[in-house]
């Protein structure tokens, strides 16, 4: 089983880099908002940077060991990486491109080349320059070359990013394949929440270039435990907390009381809940408010209405909570509705 092990910090200006993480088998996704060092990580991953300490280990082997003073270049480290810039040889053809990264005869390279020209959906276009692609093209040689190379672990960032969605969801399949069928450790870096759900298999979030531990996928759109986690993984409705007794709590933005169903952690500082968890409620009850109805957005397939808590003492976008129901399920014209928050949707969340 491939194992990778890194233990790194690094400091550029006031941003300090710090990460620690374990990734086996599969592929995992480094998730977090632009700028919280994700895309550095790969690098120092890759030997393109250099961490200030720490130590970077891929299947036993040693790659950066600051207090050991090991640091092994990186075309010496068999790790394929995916540049955003995607780093083609502006004078080389797709053919050669591909061809360049490939061990063995000129025949065999010739093959795997082809080979990887269907799988990546540029037949008609071997022979042409990187000058003479689209961005998506350049991009599609780029992974064609990766894969080519047999690496020991490949680095994705954000491959699909300059794709459209249907070229999308065809190569996004074919790469799914492709790294199954690889066998080894896949980092994918993505600002796309569907995209990390349909491809990874765990998740590491990178908050103010601090990583959390690494988590099943399901396991961090079910039950994210910090508030990173919860945004990124989608959740668009959260207050701050007033711990009160046992499971309750008083929601500080929506300014109501709460109850949780079970303990709430002393270190609990947030509650969240899902926009789809938001229910409308007919009567009063328990975790039941009243809210006013600010905007309500048609959809493709829903509505999505923006509501406020009568209670909300600021009306700022934390005291709003967002609620989406298909469209038959919403009346127009009401200007207060009741919403219910069932304990088990809460989110509580440090």
């Amino acid at each position: 089983m491939a194992k990778l092990e890194v233990s790194i910090k690094k400091r550029l200006g006031e941003f300090q880099l710090d990460v620690e993480l374990v990734a086996e088998d599969g592929i995992l996704a480094l998730l977090g908002a632009s700028g919280s060092g994700k895309s550095m990580t790969l690098k120092c991953i890759a030997g393109i940077e250099t961490p200030d300490e720490g130590r970077i280990v891929l299947d036993g082997r040693v790659l950066f060991d600051s207090k050991k003073r090991i640091n092994i270049p990186p075309r010496k480290r068999g790790v394929g990486y995916l540049f955003q810039s995607y780093a083609l040889f502006p004078r080389m053809t797709v053919r050669q491109n591909i061809m360049i990264g490939i061990h063995g005869s000129r025949a065999e390279k010739f093959a795997q080349a082809e080979e990887k020209i269907d799988a990546f959906y540029l037949r008609g276009l071997e022979d042409k320059l990187p000058g003479q692609l689209s961005g998506g093209q350049q991009q599609r040689v780029a992974l064609a070359r990766i894969l080519a190379s047999a690496p020991s672990m490949i680095l994705l960032d954000e491959p699909f990013s300059a794709l459209d969605s249907y070229l999308q969801w065809r190569l996004e399949a074919e790469l799914l394949d492709t790294l199954r069928d690889f066998g080894g450790i896949a980092l994918y870096v993505s600002h796309s929440r569907d995209e990390v759900f349909r491809i990874c298999d765990r998740v590491c979030v990178i908050s103010d270039g601090a990583s959390e531990p690494v988590v099943a996928v399901r396991e961090l759109f079910a039950n994210p435990q910090t508030l990173s986690a919860c945004l990124l993984s989608g959740c668009k409705n959260y207050s701050r907390i007033e711990r009160l007794d046992g499971s309750r709590f008083r929601a500080i933005d929506w300014n109501i009381e709460l109850s949780s169903g079970r303990e709430v952690p002393a270190d609990v500082q947030y509650v969240g809940i899902r926009s789809h968890s938001v229910r409308l409620a007919e009567a009063d009850g328990e975790n039941v408010l009243e809210c006013d109805v600010l905007r309500v957005t048609e959809e493709l397939f829903g509505v999505a209405i923006l509501l406020r808590p009568v209670t909300a003492t600021e009306k700022t976008d934390f005291s709003q909570i967002r609620l989406e129901l298909p469209k038959e399920q919403w009346i127009t014209g009401k200007s207060t509705v009741k919403i219910a928050m069932s304990a088990e949707d809460l989110l509580l969340l440090r």
